[in-house]
């Protein structure tokens, strides 16, 4: 994997403490969402280090080598700073998407590895204003995104669930043995951002 493995020194935006944040379980799964995890400020600076570090393109040899098909691009931070674990930073532009697979485990070493995936929408639709927050949504970054939904599936490809990105919110699901086959729809109009932990 040509992945942008870093143990950096980017200076990653503090996160301040939310109060009353409210988590969404989604049917009758290990599906969880999670509205305004971010301020639009915090958003903007982890966008910002994200970038100044700068992606590596991803893509794989598709269906027929046994690999589900991808394309995007992609950095992965291993930084004690930034929660003393693994974070990867993707982003999909226009016409990029991640078709059906499994989020595996990782291992993190003396024998300890990785159970959920945690994204977090660094950039995506119009962000859900929480009540205390006074900024503006008219800035290019809270332009809509089209596309790029975060479909989950049972077995016999039923749609148990499909995630829109929407700024600051976080997706949570099991990864390893338990995962939904799960993908990631075309972006058709502007960039995705988001961060996996």
């Amino acid at each position: 994997m040509d992945t942008k493995n870093l143990t950096t020194l980017t200076r990653w935006p503090l996160i301040k403490s939310k109060q009353n944040l409210q988590i969404t379980h989604l049917k009758d799964t290990d599906l969880f969402t999670v509205q305004n995890l971010f301020a639009s400020a915090e958003l903007k600076a982890f966008i910002k280090a994200a970038e100044s570090i700068g992606f590596v393109h991803q893509g794989s040899l598709g269906p027929a080598k046994s690999e589900a098909y991808r394309d995007n691009d992609q950095i992965s931070v291993n930084d004690p700073v930034l929660a003393e674990t693994i974070w990867m930073f993707y982003r999909y532009e226009v016409g990029q998407r991640f078709g059906r697979h499994i989020d595996e485990s990782v291992d993190l070493g003396e024998g300890k590895c990785t159970h959920y995936t945690l994204l977090i929408y660094l950039s995506g639709g119009f962000k859900l204003k929480a009540k205390n927050d006074s900024s503006s949504t008219k800035d290019s970054s809270s332009e809509p995104i089209v596309g790029g939904e975060t479909v989950f599936y049972r077995s016999r490809n039923e749609v148990v669930a499909e995630v829109a990105p929407t700024e600051a919110m976080a997706l949570l699901h099991i990864h390893g043995d338990k995962c939904m086959l799960h993908e990631v729809h075309n972006v058709r109009v502007l960039s995705m951002l988001f961060a996996r932990m």
